[in-house]
């Protein structure tokens, strides 16, 4: 059993640690890895200075949709392992918000995937890029997540 408390414990932070970089990182998507777009910025790459040039993304709709969810997944998944660590402390049945974290990575995963194209509108051709790592940590917080809160009803069904 305390295998599965340790386990757990370290599952809810990795998925929060997987979330935050997904969020902040820049690498939703990525052109020949002198150019990306993230949630936040659209970044060029400079050869002459060895730096990032980065300007802020369109605002459309289907972003700043991603942008809320993924910050709410952040949210979710923090206020989720507080509420386990009170949990192992008192021992009350309250609420997992481990299901809320999962289905706002999940919609702003979904969101992304099925709407890149308005997102990164009027920016460089589509085809000559890709999904970058942000984009793919999103996607496995999701069953790491979906995982968490099957172990998380299991040890309350033990108690």
């Amino acid at each position: 059993m305390a295998y599965l408390l340790m386990f757990v414990t370290l599952l809810h932070l990795i998925t929060l640690a997987m979330l935050f970089i997904a969020t902040m990182e820049k690498s939703w998507w990525v052109w020949d890895g002198m150019e990306n777009s993230d949630l936040w910025y659209n970044c060029r790459f400079d050869n002459l200075t060895g730096t990032w040039l980065c300007s802020s993304s369109k605002e459309t709709e289907w972003l700043q949709a991603v942008q809320v969810l993924m910050v709410l997944a952040v949210v979710f998944s923090s206020v989720s392992f507080l509420v386990f660590l009170g949990q192992l402390f008192t021992m009350s049945r309250e609420a997992c918000s481990t299901s809320l974290a999962c289905l706002t990575a999940l919609s702003a995963a979904l969101i992304y995937t099925l709407h890149n194209k308005e997102i990164l509108q009027d920016l460089k051709e589509l085809t000559l890029g890709h999904f970058g790592y942000c984009f793919f940590l999103a996607w496995v917080c999701v069953p790491l997540l979906v995982l968490s809160g099957i172990i998380y009803i299991h040890l309350r069904k033990k108690e």
